[in-house]
This record gives structure tokens, C-alpha cells and sequence, in this order.
């Protein structure tokens, strides 16, 4: 990576005037964000804890729940005009210490699952290249990592419309999909009633995370024209947008597959049943296109949060510099180091630990910071705003009493600690 090119721009954001990113290409950020790998398989594992109806209903449910978290996350968008979403929320509200750790912690979890995707994309692939299992994969793994990278440093223009591309063509497989279902009358087919033994709560965890992505919307703020208005209508709209796409996928698996909970990959099978061969082999290829989407997606916003958290009062080697092209480039330096380096140690199923706690944490964070600033009327907000913050923090904790593990809260434990070892590296910005 070459960062010699750096200019001292306003940390973490661009110019208004020169800001590329746009409405369209912002909700497909977004889009990209949630649809990912996991809804190829997660309506076998959510039918399994809710068989027939269940399952839909579980999909529909936890997406309007999560609906209060987006617009938590809206309100606070359209007012912080910069990179970093929950990192700048939380420097608002709570100051450098907080702000620094959420950063970091958001971070380092952004980190660990691109490299778990990448690797896990390189996996699928390697057997068509007609490459070895470890030395052929981990060397596919690098090269993925570094083309996209290479993608993400030509600049946010060129990212947002690769980013945009990649939407789109994930995104057709699904439509042929739900089309052909609905041509063959599927809509119309009885379900099967759901079962009144549900494990509702399992189920939902496991909707939740199917959901996740909406959140990286405001991470880019400071790239995208009129974020004011831009970056609220495609945080909410993706989530939206993904709740109706996947209870029409879901209820395509239900009415398709009498025994949808032991599918290994529930959309294609469903596609074979209401479209025949060719859709089932062109949804197949979708999940390899959507997993190159959330790589890319995952470069252009993970080390965002690198560079927010050293854009505050104090430095942090450099990393919030910005190139004229809008892109972090020391920030992108250090990521891309950082995933070629875990893509080539070998198993990376535990990567995905921190996952879930991060995202609970930024929700957590966002919904507290939303509140202690309408409290104080800053930033425009008013008292009454505080009170969207309620529905959030009752689902964050219900998630986080129910669903974290102990090795996840050991994770997160660590990655605090490193957090605070780092921050005495710091330094008070000069000026």
C-alpha cells in the first residue's frame, strides 16, 4: 500500500463538494451489508427452532423489531457529518476514553470477520482453481485480500461503484428466485402452521444476525453527499429493503421444502424446486458473488473505524489521515496487513467470537448516546428523541443475556485490554 500521497484534511471526512458517494450507491452499501453469506443458509437453521410458519413470522418479526435500532441509528447519522458512526456518537456523548474503546472493539471485530470471510471464500474457490487445500487457498485468500484492497485505495468513487455492482449482481439470483415462485403459484401454497413449542427466542437470536449491516450506513458519513438526508433514508431503507426480500425468500423455502430445517443450502434447493437446474446453479454462484460483495464492503468500512477513533482530540500514528480520493490509506495499510496475516494462519472458524458482541455493543452505545444527547438538546435533539433509545437497549440486553457466550465475553475482555494498551499511544493533537 502506498500512503505517501497523504494530505491533512479534516480527519475521517471529505469536502462536501467532492464527495462521491450518493443515495443509490449509499443504500447499497447498506444492502450489501445485510445481505450476506448467512441468508443462503440461515432459513434452515431458524426453521429447525420454528418449523412452517414460524419461521417466516420469526423473520418478519425480529426485522420490524429492529427497525427502532436503525432509526437510533438515523437520528444520530444525519447529525454527525464524518466517518465513523457509533465511534463519533460515542465521542459526543461520552468523550475520548469511550469513544477510543467502541472504536476499537468495533474494529478489531470488522477485522477478524473479513478475514474469516475472505478465508472462507478462497475455500469455495479453490477447488475450481484447481488449487491445494492449505498452501493453494491461503495463497487465493492473500491475493482476494489484496486485489480488493487495491479496489478500496483507488479511491471511494471507484468503491462505491464496485460495491454498487456487486449489490446488484447478488441481488438478481434472489429476484430470479422469488419470481419464479411466485410465477409457479407458490405464494398460494398452505404452510405449515407454526408449532406452539417454538424456541421463539433462539429463533430471533438467529434472525438478529442475519439482519446485522445496517449499521455500517454511518461509518461513511463523512464521504456521501448531503449525509443530512442521504445516510437516515439508506440506514432505514436497508434494513426495510432486507426485511421484505427475506421473509419472500423464506417463505419460498418453507412452501418448497416440507423439511426445510435439515437443508445444507435451503435458497438453492428451493430454486431448484420452483425454477429448475439453471436457477438452483445461479443462486449457488450467488452466495460466492455476495461473499466477494461483503468483502469488499467490510475493506471500504473497517478501517473507517481505525482511522474515527485516532480523529478525535488525540492522535494515533497518523491513522486518520485521508488521500485526496477519500480513503484512509494508513488505516487501509494496517487492515489489509492484518488480514493477509490471518487468512494465512490456518483455521479460522473462531474468528466470528467478537462478532456478535461488537455489533450488540455499537448498538448499545448508539441507543445510550442518542439518549444522553437529547437529555442535553445537543446536535439539534430533543428530550423526546431519548425515548427511541428505549427499544433498543431492551432488545440489546435481552440479546446479550440470551444469546452471548462465555468465550465471546472472554473475547471482548481481551480486546478491551488491548484497547486500553493501546490508547497510551496516543497523542494530544497539536493546535
Amino acid at each position: 500500500m502506498n500512503c505517501s500521497a497523504v494530505t491533512a484534511l479534516t480527519p475521517a471526512t471529505t469536502p462536501p463538494q467532492t464527495r462521491p458517494v450518493g443515495p443509490w450507491q449509499l443504500l447499497a452499501l447498506g444492502v450489501n451489508g445485510i445481505v450476506g453469506v448467512g441468508i443462503f443458509f440461515a432459513p434452515a437453521e431458524v426453521a429447525a427452532l420454528a418449523p412452517g410458519r414460524g419461521a417466516v413470522l420469526a423473520f418478519a418479526l425480529t426485522g420490524l423489531a429492529l427497525v427502532p435500532v436503525a432509526l437510533a441509528f438515523a437520528v444520530l447519522g444525519r447529525r454527525f457529518d464524518a466517518d465513523g458512526g457509533p465511534v463519533v456518537f460515542a465521542r459526543a456523548a461520552f468523550g475520548e476514553r469511550a469513544s477510543f474503546l467502541v472504536g476499537w472493539v468495533a474494529y478489531v471485530s470488522a477485522f477478524l470477520s473479513t478475514s474469516a470471510v475472505v478465508a472462507g471464500l478462497a475455500r469455495a474457490l479453490a477447488p475450481s482453481l484447481g488449487l491445494s487445500e492449505a498452501v493453494g487457498q491461503r495463497a487465493l485468500a492473500t491475493g482476494l485480500a489484496t486485489v480488493l484492497a487495491a479496489v478500496v485505495a483507488s479511491g471511494i468513487r471507484v468503491s462505491a461503484r464496485a460495491w454498487t455492482t456487486l449489490t446488484v449482481l447478488k441481488l438478481l439470483p434472489l429476484a430470479g428466485l422469488l419470481a419464479a415462485f411466485a410465477v409457479a403459484g407458490g405464494p398460494h401454497v398452505p404452510l405449515v402452521p407454526a408449532e406452539s413449542g417454538a424456541s421463539w427466542l433462539r429463533a430471533g437470536l438467529a434472525v438478529m444476525f442475519a439482519y446485522q449491516g445496517f449499521e455500517i450506513v454511518p461509518v461513511i458519513a463523512g464521504q456521501v453527499r448531503s449525509s443530512e438526508r442521504t445516510v437516515p433514508l439508506a440506514t432505514v431503507g436497508s434494513l426495510l429493503a432486507a426485511v421484505g426480500l427475506y421473509v419472500g425468500l423464506v417463505w419460498a423455502c418453507v412452501a418448497a421444502l416440507p423439511r426445510l430445517g435439515q437443508a445444507a443450502a435451503p435458497l438453492a434447493a428451493a430454486s431448484g424446486v420452483w425454477g429448475g437446474a439453471r436457477l438452483e446453479q445461479w443462486v449457488g454462484l450467488g452466495t460466492s458473488v455476495s461473499a466477494l460483495g461483503i468483502c469488499l464492503g467490510m475493506l471500504v468500512t473497517t478501517p473507517r473505524y481505525l482511522s474515527a477513533l485516532a480523529s478525535g482530540s488525540r492522535s494515533l500514528l497518523g491513522l486518520e489521515h485521508m488521500t485526496a480520493a477519500g480513503v484512509p490509506a494508513r488505516a487501509l495499510a494496517v487492515t489489509w496487513g492484518l488480514v493477509v496475516l490471518f487468512v494465512n494462519l490456518g483455521d479460522l472458524s473462531e474468528l466470528f467470537a467478537l462478532s456478535s458482541i461488537a455489533v450488540l455493543l455499537q448498538y448499545g452505545v448508539t441507543a445510550t448516546a442518542l439518549a444522553v444527547l437529547a437529555r442535553r438538546r445537543a446536535r439539534g435533539l430533543r428530550p423526546a428523541h431519548a425515548w427511541l433509545a428505549l427499544p433498543t437497549l431492551v432488545l440489546g440486553a435481552t440479546l446479550v443475556i440470551s444469546g452471548a457466550s462465555a468465550r465471546e465475553a472472554g473475547v471482548a475482555s481481551v480486546t478491551v485490554l488491548a484497547g486500553l494498551g493501546l490508547m497510551r499511544l496516543t497523542r494530544a493533537r497539536e493546535g
